[in-house]
């Protein structure tokens, strides 16, 4: 992974994805005691930032008849979008617990769903099976060197955006999972921004792998609001990139990412989804951050109920 890989997939990208705004809000500010400037990637075709790496890995292959991916439901969506858009098939592999809107939306983009139990079955397993079976190229959603360049053009974009409309030192958050997203834009962002993870408590992998200097898992991969970012381990590919370039990993609860949603909505008028806000989260509760940090809005493919609930109780 290079500089030069996430600069050619901003390429391929051009005309393809949407340059997403940098928000800010002075009330939000207010809460956070810290200016907070938003990458509104909820606003990405498909409603996250997985549309780009869905983007990048499938205009890189060459003489494929269809591609198979596993992802809660971002992912697939964005390499769904992207395989319709190229001709090609798609096989998504989804846990059977994934919000409904995004197994909806997967197969509303033409692509197969095939559901599995995160507890108890292996995505990878059933992902190398059905790729072997049926010939499709896989797209993993963090550990693909194309899937990484193409999250990094966030960084690009942040770095441009953020010289042209606002100046200054600044720590980058990324909502993080596997690590697609979080070392793309380290790599895209080194030199210019310090990047930092941003995960749910008791899914903490990469904050504690960060601490550690190694890889580790999770324990459970069932149990938060957040199903958009909780992933078994780091990737081999991205931790590496990881602990080279970005800081301390930060945690924020189930409920602050749910108050970051309703501030979202309240102030900057985006939607976002449990795990595409614990960035904002983290720029709006935590201490020891600088006076300006830009957190990316990843995603925001809520169900409505969990949306209408947060509202509920902190709206």
């Amino acid at each position: 992974m290079n500089i030069e890989m996430i600069r050619a997939a901003a390429g391929r990208l051009a005309g393809h994805a949407r340059l997403t705004p940098l928000l800010n809000a002075p009330l939000l500010d207010r809460i956070a005691g810290r200016r907070v400037v938003v990458k509104a990637e909820c606003l990405q075709w498909t409603g996250s930032f997985k549309y780009r790496g869905g983007w990048a890995a499938v205009s890189a292959l060459r003489g494929a008849s269809g591609v198979i991916a596993f992802s809660s439901g971002n992912h697939a969506q964005g390499v769904a979008l992207a395989a319709a858009q190229h001709g090609l098939a798609a096989v998504i592999v989804m846990p059977a617990d994934a919000p409904s809107v995004k197994i909806e939306n997967t197969r509303a983009y033409g692509a197969e769903v095939v559901l599995y139990d995160r507890e108890t079955e292996d995505r990878d397993a059933i992902g190398a099976a059905l790729a072997a079976e049926r010939d499709l190229v896989l797209v993993r959603p963090y550990d693909e060197p194309e899937v990484i360049a193409g999250q990094g053009s966030v960084g690009l974009e942040i770095v441009a955006q953020f010289e042209a409309g606002f100046g200054g030192e600044a720590e980058v958050l990324t909502c993080c999972g596997g690590g697609g997203l979080t070392s793309g834009v380290a790599l895209a962002c080194e030199g210019r921004f310090r990047v930092r993870t941003v995960e749910p408590a008791g899914f903490d992998d990469v904050a504690r792998s960060l601490s550690l200097g190694a890889r580790l898992r999770n324990a459970t991969l069932a149990g938060s609001i957040c199903d958009a970012i909780v992933t078994p381990t780091p990737g081999e590919i991205t931790f590496p990139i990881m602990h080279r370039l970005c800081g301390p990993g930060l945690v924020v609860s189930d409920d602050e990412a749910l108050r970051a949603m309703v501030l979202a909505f309240q102030h900057l008028r985006i939607v976002l989804e449990p795990g595409g806000a614990v960035a904002l989260a983290a720029a709006l509760f935590r201490e020891g951050l600088p006076e300006t940090v830009i957190a990316v809005a990843s995603g925001g493919n809520v169900d409505p109920a969990v949306f209408r609930g947060a509202m509920e109780r902190f709206g």
